[in-house]
């Protein structure tokens, strides 16, 4: 009886053990999961923005991305989320341009070699996003004050070559 009952219990564990993680719904929010998917693609970085909305079960993508492929693997990669039936493409692929690359090195050193805000640029996923698009440089994302967004527009208008900077930047919420 007592071995009837440990064989039981092993292909119990075995079962669940070895059943796809994957396959279960998401714990959280639908919204949660598609972040998730989205800052864990392998070639997003501080040069890139990708935003999203859900609407229903129906996920739209927005945003600035310097790689074509990053496009298509943001859609594939929502597309997978279960409870995700729809996805909206809406994300632009900025032109491919050497000088647009330049500067966008330029304004990156710029702005994350100042002191108070090289801490913008740590980490996986940097709090501030530079998109460069033909020259024209806009700053996303969130600072931890009114100073530092201002200082990072001012680091970045002083770079040569850029045509025109618009701060995007929000302060965070206390």
């Amino acid at each position: 009886m007592k071995a009837k009952i440990l064989s039981l219990a092993l292909a119990l564990a075995l079962a669940v053990s070895t059943a796809p993680l994957f396959a279960r719904a998401p714990q959280g929010d639908l919204g949660d999961a598609v972040r998730h998917e989205l800052v864990m693609l392998p070639y997003y970085n501080v040069f890139d923005d990708l935003g999203y909305q859900v609407d229903g079960s129906t996920v739209i993508l927005n945003g600035d991305v310097t790689q074509p492929v990053l496009k298509s693997d943001a859609e594939h990669a929502v597309k997978r989320i279960p409870g995700v039936t729809n996805v909206v493409n809406n994300i632009r692929v900025l032109p491919l341009s050497p000088f647009d690359n330049q500067t966008r090195r330029a304004v990156y050193r710029s702005v994350f070699s100042f002191g108070s805000l090289y801490r913008y640029a740590m980490g996986a996923n940097p709090s501030i996003h530079i998109i460069v698009d033909n020259g024209h440089v806009t700053l996303k994302g969130v600072v931890d004050n009114e100073a530092d967004k201002n200082l990072a527009y001012i680091r970045a208008n002083g770079v040569p070559g850029v045509f025109s900077v618009t701060n995007e930047l929000r302060v965070a919420e206390k």
